[in-house]
């Protein structure tokens, strides 16, 4: 008896969220994806991704929630 995979239900990404990676990646190796606030053109794989995610997510397409990034905490040690 082979095992087999149980699924998890469903796609974790939508079709529209990789057409949205898909574009930002095209835009980035043609040089042309620009970062949001600064403007400078993105050379990050990784940037160009995060870019086409949250640009999906700005539109209501199937994307799992970023990430949250913590400040660091200063500890003063006495």
């Amino acid at each position: 008896m082979a095992a087999t995979k149980k699924s998890t239900g469903g796609r974790k990404y939508s079709p529209k969220a990789g057409k949205k990676v898909e574009r930002a990646m095209r835009e980035k190796n043609a040089g042309t994806l620009k970062s949001g606030r600064s403007g400078k053109k993105v050379t990050s794989r990784k940037q160009a991704i995060a870019i086409g995610l949250s640009e999906a997510r700005k539109e209501g397409a199937k994307v799992p929630p970023a990430k949250k990034t913590s400040a660091k905490k200063s500890t003063k040690e006495k």
